[in-house]
């Protein structure tokens, strides 16, 4: 019953409009030849979407590519080289585990364009040769005559030439709510369904030029680098930066020491740098980083799932925490999806009901049409009307623009109904001037609220004369906790902009009852026909960041809409459930397909709602700035102890020449860390108020006085060995020897690296809640009991007694303390900077 209208209507060609497609084409309403079709077959090749993403073989082999991965090969060649095996083994086994995480997480991307192409047409029937054949519709070519059917999928790009009436269901490629009511000259979109009706039509576009094929193009290029992705390269290339400036000093003191002095070098002296070297390297690298994150964010996803949110790309759970824009698709989104009938306005003192009851006297009781079954689905008394017999119907005519229907009562008489276009019914009425005046203006006021008005009016006397009943309003409604959920949302400082295929009038009228404001736009307006979706313009840009919405938009716009926000500097999710929405989801930084959405949604989003409604995205949102505070709680331990690490080796070797830490130490140190580590995923912290995202100048600055802390207290135990060493009344009470030192600093560095964790991970004091989780903290001290039995039984490193271990402990409890006050001090000095930075000026803003 809907007008061809909505998302970006085409122009409906005239007789003389068709007569030059049909010659532009070299075709005729007869279709083509066999040779005709052959022929244009082999040179534009077939009507199959062809959009090509990149292979996952080079994608698998860019894991190995890139700053961390260069410095975990550098250490496992070395490892190789010297024949150290266990060392070799570890870090290949951390590398290859990082690779494959993240090629399993885009081979489950790369099926959103196979879910795509199963929503194409497998079989057309074409004119071939004057007779209608039943071909693959990958051998249909531009130029030929199809005849489309209800119950079938449009196969191509057409322009309706023949037949008279189709409704289209194309809700899932535009986004309107309605099947649309197609006639001669309309377009119809390959991937569409069509409803009802019989009629043939000019194929115009195959292929990846199609309206669908453009789409499938759209998912193919869309998606960026993530945050995380971005954060881990930059924690990598300031690690190699302070790696390589340290490698220089070392092997340069090792030179000049083992060769320069002694006059002479062999590949021993040449053997024993490179083991200096590798144990640079194996301190400088946080080859478990990649992996630790990728845990955490899996056991963050599991969490999700109790949420009710499948999370299908793991980098999603990071962009969550930052978005600070999300645009949510309205049909089957914020509304329901379901056609619902608003209180009925009669017209000579007809009861509301006698309108409802008309219109479906008007009705096939079974059809599938959104119109027919809201207006069966408001029956009061469906009994006493079942009392009532349809002798006659005459569908909906696009041309009368009504459907009319010849009906006895139970008493036998005849009655006529009719419902329809309301100018149809107000033509067929034959209104008096006044009450033609009062009920177009009722219809203007309906869509200017973005309802849709269907007239009803019934007959006593075979038709002879009507009698207007009323007027039905229509509306898809808003979901139950749609509103409440923005409100939600706009607490925890997103902005929401509603993103729609229908008209700006219902998009306005649902916008005004959810309160998302008035500001929509029409996204052509913003986007002309034929710009480049990967170049936005600054006006553009900025015009989507003032808006609050946007209506009769076309996937590529979605696309747009979305590409724009993220060039201006914002973090963005998009919710959808269609193929229209398909390209606007992988491209956003957290894609969300919500329930009941398309294979085709489904697969390029990076998170999947199970749960009807959008209250699950505010629990996920919280959720996701949980995990967010956890991970950044790891990276600053583990930078910070990386920088420790390789200070501490260098200013040993340099200082004093020895060295001390092995490779297998430093290897064991990464495992006792990091492993237990995992269950941070699990911690206790606060959520935030606010969108966060990686501030690398913080994050580089916080972990780097965190890491000259732990230096100190590191190389501190290395010049208190070396004195004890030296010292009569130290040795004569307990003697130690080099080694003891090396283990020593060995569970030094494991104690207080978790003790660092304790620091780093809240910003008030350590003391203070929220307390680490149960998890966490028997991880951690089940890891602390294992290193000391290692120490004490010289597993992995030379044995140590008890009595240097209780000594070990005290030095490292007496400055985490210390470490603490620092923390405490520099995170009160930074807090005046941070209220005023971009993102908490931002913030503000959109409250």
């Amino acid at each position: 019953m809907n007008g061809d209208a909505g998302a970006g209507k085409p122009k409906r060609l005239d007789a003389a409009a068709i007569a030059a497609r049909f010659a532009e084409l070299k075709s005729s309403a007869k279709g083509l030849t066999s040779d005709e079709a052959r022929a244009r077959l082999a040179k534009d090749g077939p009507n199959a979407i062809v959009a090509r993403e990149e292979p996952l073989w080079r994608k698998a082999v860019a894991y190995f590519w890139g700053p961390i991965p260069w410095m975990i090969e550098a250490a496992a060649l070395i490892s190789l080289a010297r024949q150290d095996w266990p060392d070799f083994i570890v870090v290949t086994g951390l590398l290859v585990y990082n690779a494959a995480v993240g090629f399993w997480q885009d081979a489950k991307a790369a099926s959103a364009l196979a879910a795509l192409k199963k929503g194409l047409a497998l079989t057309s029937r074409a004119l071939r040769d004057g007779a209608w054949r039943t071909i693959d519709a990958a051998d249909l070519v531009m130029g030929d005559v199809v005849d489309v059917t209800a119950g079938k999928i449009v196969p191509a790009d057409l322009v309706l030439t023949g037949g008279a009436y189709l409704s289209i269901d194309q809700a899932a490629l535009t986004g309107e709510s309605l099947p649309v009511s197609k006639a001669i000259g309309d377009s119809a979109y390959s991937g569409s369904i069509a409803k009802q009706g019989d009629m043939q039509g000019l194929v115009t576009e195959i292929g990846d030029n199609t309206f669908f094929g453009r789409t499938a193009g759209l998912v193919a290029s869309a998606g960026a680098q993530s945050h995380s992705q971005k954060a881990v390269v930059q924690i990598g290339d300031f690690l190699i930066l302070l790696a390589a400036a340290l490698a220089v000093v070392l092997v340069g003191t090792q030179v000049y020491r083992t060769m320069v002095v002694p006059g002479h070098w062999s590949l021993d002296q040449a053997g024993q740098i490179a083991q200096f070297v590798l144990v640079l390297l194996v301190a400088s690298v946080p080859v478990a980083l990649p992996a630790v994150m990728s845990v955490t964010l899996a056991l963050g996803a599991l969490a999700l799932s109790k949420q009710k949110a499948i999370v299908s790309r793991l980098s999603a759970i990071d962009e969550l925490a930052g978005v600070d824009v999300l645009c949510s698709d309205k049909t089957g989104t914020l509304t329901q999806n379901k056609l619902t009938l608003s209180t009925p306005i009669p017209f000579g003192g007809v009861h509301p009901e006698e309108i409802v009851d008309g219109a479906a006297l008007a009705t096939k009781a079974d059809s599938d049409d959104a119109i027919d079954q809201a207006v069966m689905k408001a029956i009061s008394d469906p009994q006493a009307l079942a009392r009532w017999k349809q002798t006659n119907l005459a569908p909906f005519d696009p041309v009368n623009k009504r459907t009319m229907t010849t009906v006895t009562d139970p008493q036998g008489k005849t009655w006529r109904f009719a419902k329809g276009a309301p100018q149809a019914i107000s033509a067929l009425c034959k209104l008096d001037p006044a009450t033609e005046t009062t009920y177009d203006d009722k219809v203007d006021e309906l869509a200017k609220h973005g309802f849709r008005a269907l007239g009803v009016a019934r007959s006593e006397d075979n038709g002879k004369t009507w009698t207007l009943l009323g007027i039905l309003s229509l509306l898809d409604p808003p979901r139950p906790d749609a509103a409440s959920t923005i409100a939600q949302t706009r607490k925890l400082g997103l902005a929401v902009k509603m993103v729609t295929g229908d008209d700006v009038a219902i998009g306005s009228e649902i916008a005004r009852e959810l309160g998302l404001g008035a500001r929509l736009l029409v996204a052509s307006d913003v986007f002309p026909k034929g710009a480049d979706p990967n170049r936005i313009s600054l006006d553009a840009a900025h015009a989507v960041e003032r808006a609050d919405g946007f209506a009769r938009v076309f996937p590529e716009h979605k696309y747009e809409i979305v590409k724009s926000l993220q060039e201006t500097g914002h973090i963005v999710a998009m919710t959808g459930d269609g193929v229209n929405d398909a390209p606007a989801l992988k491209q956003a930084d957290c894609g969300i397909a919500v329930s009941g959405a398309t294979d085709a949604a489904r697969s390029a989003a990076a998170l999947i709602l199970t749960a009807p409604g959008l209250s699950t995205i505010v629990n996920a949102i919280v959720e996701a700035r949980k995990i967010f505070e956890r991970i950044t709680s790891y990276v600053y331990y583990r930078i910070a102890m990386t920088i420790a690490i390789m200070l501490t080796v260098v200013l040993s070797s340099v200082l004093f020449a020895i060295q001390p830490l092995t490779a297998i130490m430093i290897v064991a140190l990464a495992l006792l860390d990091d492993i237990p580590i995992m269950t941070i995923a699990y911690d206790n912290v606060r959520t935030a108020e606010a969108p966060v995202r990686w501030n690398m100048h913080r994050i580089l600055v916080f972990s780097g006085v965190m890491g000259l802390m732990a230096t100190a207290q590191s190389f501190g135990l290395v010049l208190l060995g070396l004195e004890w060493m030296n010292d009569q009344a130290l040795t004569a009470w307990r003697p130690i020897d080099p080694s003891h030192l090396q283990t020593m600093l060995f569970l030094q560095l494991a104690a207080g690296g978790h003790m660092l964790l304790f620091v780093v991970r809240a910003r008030g004091s350590m003391f203070a809640p929220p307390w680490p989780s149960a998890p966490l903290f028997l991880a951690i001290v089940a890891t602390q009991v294992v290193a000391v039995l290692m120490c004490a039984y010289g597993v992995l490193v030379p044995a140590l007694p008890w009595a240097l271990i209780g000594v070990a402990w005290a030095y490292v409890i007496g400055w985490t303390i210390v470490t603490d006050v620092v923390k405490l001090i520099f995170n009160r000095t930074d807090a005046g900077r941070e209220r005023v930075g971009p993102l908490a000026a931002h913030t503000a803003s959109l409250r």
